[in-house]
Parts: structure tokens; C-alpha cells; sequence
């Protein structure tokens, strides 16, 4: 993939700021004890570095050496170490605690989203906790995505914003996003892919993977996962 525009990194966490989602994902890590914790898809590491403290160890890994290089200069970051990559990157084994958080598992296509899974599970010690979120795809959020000259202000000055969604395959959902510098009228253009798995097929994939699924949730307060819920939280062992 190409690397994303440094100045999109910088507002990154204004865009997804902490919140309810990272909340629960640190509540889970205290509740299991975790020690050795992995951040797969850890963006700008605004999640991973409150993940760890004196007693527990943390990696976070991402493909986009941008993102990484946000991380590494956030206040925290000297508290876990980072990587460049994806789940054939994972350093070590033994992790008692992952998480992919911000919806990144729609971000893996087809047979990587399986990869990513296999390699995940050689990376945990057995018993290890697994958690992660993945959109509802019967709710069709991505109906609502399109916009067309959304203005707003930001760390590099005004900016114009515009968005198509369309749908190439079934299941797939694809983002073109262009982001205009209203001060020199630079455009940056992106295209994002997104898989959007219902709940029965992420099951299957995981237990084929060596998990077992404990709960599915529909929102952060762990309410249990209904048709109609935006969001699918999975919480699984290694087994």
C-alpha cells in the first residue's frame, strides 16, 4: 500500500480521538492480567502507549512507517516498542493480550485477513486474549460516507474535503477521498478498500485460526450482539 501524507497523520488522532472503544479495550487488558501486550494496526499508537506500565510490556505494529513515526514521537512512546509491518512482522511470541482496534480488520483483504489470523495465533501464548471490532455490514453505515466541498479548519490550514463510496464486489466497500490545502490548493487523493464480514463468517475464521470466541458485543458497554448493532466486538482465546 501507499504510505499515508504525513500532514493526514498529524490529524489523525483529531479525526479518531481516545474515547469509549479504548476504553473498554484497556479495561479488558486489566481484567486478564495482560502482560505482554500486541497493538496490530496500531496507527498512531494513541491507544498503544496507555496500554502499557511498569508491569506489562507493549509492541505496536503497523504498516504505514508514517503512522509509526507519529507513534514514536508521542509523548509515551519510549513505554512500548514499534514496528513497521503487518502480522508477518509480529516480533516474538508469548502475547497474552492483542487487539486490532478502529475497525483495522476490514482493512485486510481476502486471504490476508486469514493470514493475519494464523499469524496472530502463533504469536499468543495459549489461553491469550484477542479482541477486536469490525462493522455490522447490515446496517450499511457506508450508505452515509459520501460528501462532496466539506470545509473545515485543521492543524495545516483550511481544507476541502470530498468523498465517493461505491461498492466493486459484494462485501466491499471502496473510499475515494480527495483532501484539498485550501491555502495552496494541493490535493491529496486516497482509495481505501474495506471487506465488511458478517458475524458468522468472522467467527468461522477465527475458530479455523485456533480461537475461540467468548463473547460478541454491540457497542462498548457489552451488550450482546444483536442484528441490528452497529458494531461487532469479538472477544476470543487462544486455544
Amino acid at each position: 500500500m501507499n504510505d499515508y501524507d504525513p500532514r493526514l497523520v498529524d490529524m489523525y488522532d483529531q479525526d479518531n480521538p481516545d474515547g469509549p472503544d479504548h476504553d473498554f479495550y484497556r479495561g479488558l487488558a486489566d481484567e486478564v492480567a495482560a502482560r505482554n501486550v500486541l497493538d496490530l494496526g496500531c496507527g498512531t499508537g494513541i491507544l498503544t502507549v496507555t496500554l502499557a506500565s511498569a508491569a506489562r510490556t507493549v509492541v505496536g505494529v503497523d504498516p504505514s512507517a508514517s503512522m509509526i513515526g507519529f507513534a514514536r514521537n508521542r509523548p509515551g512512546a519510549a513505554q512500548a516498542d514499534w514496528v513497521v509491518g503487518d502480522s508477518r512482522s509480529i516480533p516474538g511470541t508469548g502475547y497474552d493480550f492483542a487487539v486490532m482496534t478502529g475497525n483495522v480488520v476490514q482493512a485486510i483483504p481476502g486471504a490476508a485477513w486469514s493470514r493475519t489470523l494464523r499469524d496472530l495465533r502463533l504469536a499468543m501464548a495459549h489461553g491469550g486474549t484477542l479482541a477486536f471490532e469490525s462493522r455490522n455490514p447490515a446496517v450499511r453505515a457506508s450508505n452515509n460516507w459520501a460528501f462532496e466541498d466539506k470545509r473545515r479548519e485543521s492543524l495545516h490550514g483550511p481544507l476541502i474535503e470530498r468523498r465517493t463510496v461505491s461498492t466493486p464486489a459484494p462485501g466491499i466497500v471502496k473510499l475515494q477521498t480527495s483532501t484539498t490545502f485550501a491555502a495552496t490548493g494541493e490535493s491529496i487523493h486516497e482509495t481505501q478498500l474495506l471487506e465488511f464480514r458478517h458475524s458468522t463468517t468472522i467467527t468461522r475464521d477465527l475458530e479455523e485460526a485456533g480461537f475461540a470466541v467468548e463473547a460478541t458485543y454491540g457497542d462498548w458497554t457489552r451488550t450482546p450482539f444483536a442484528d441490528d448493532a452497529p458494531i461487532m466486538v469479538f472477544v476470543c482465546r487462544a486455544v
